[in-house]
């Protein structure tokens, strides 16, 4: 790469619904904290290039910072195929808990009937990036798609990335330097 791209990775608002649900991209989200939108706000570059998910979240998200993103599907949510629009316990009851124990034993490289694995998140993201220019960015996304970018800026298997907390409306910051990146902060507020 020879360019510099500073990016802002921010979560989208929390998900307006039921909790320990695979949550579909029409899932809609919260966009009732006025004070955290207007902290984070504050933080972002005026003049950065905006991209989001197509998911109404992310773009809904990206609208009350006042952003006018463009959406691309390289930095969407994981597909959890089948398992999309359910809970976590009818998926555990299905498929017995030991199997279902058994998916999440490596969720890095595993894949949901129909879906993809966290690895294919990964490859799928890093082509997103190569589309950046370069300047200021900033990306209305998903906890899974920022865990992916930290797993390519620091060389990081798919099961260690997945160790990091993404709050909703956090704040990642990492630079794409010409050929390495620089980590600023990870999930802050």
């Amino acid at each position: 790469m020879d360019h510099e791209t500073r990016l802002w990775l921010i979560r989208h608002a929390p998900v307006d619904g039921p909790r320990g649900v695979i949550h579909a991209p029409d899932a809609p989200a919260d966009l009732g904290d006025a004070a955290a939108f207007a902290a984070l706000q504050a933080k972002l570059p005026a003049d950065a290039f905006a991209v989001c998910s197509p998911a109404r979240r992310t773009s809904a998200t990206a609208a009350k910072l006042g952003l006018t993103a463009t959406a691309d599907d390289a930095f969407r949510e994981q597909d959890f195929g089948d398992w999309t629009g359910r809970r976590h316990s009818e998926i555990e009851a299905e498929l017995g808990a030991e199997a279902y124990r058994a998916f999440w034993n490596s969720p890095g490289t595993n894949r949901p009937p129909r879906g993809e694995s966290f690895a294919d998140q990964i490859a799928r993201a890093r082509t997103g990036l190569a589309r950046l220019p370069a300047g200021d960015a900033v990306l209305v996304v998903h906890s899974g798609t920022i865990r992916a970018i930290l797993a390519i800026a620091l060389e990081l298997a798919p099961e260690l990335a997945l160790r990091f907390v993404i709050d909703p409306l956090s704040l990642t910051r990492i630079d794409r330097l010409a050929g390495s990146w620089r980590v600023v902060a990870v999930n802050g507020r």
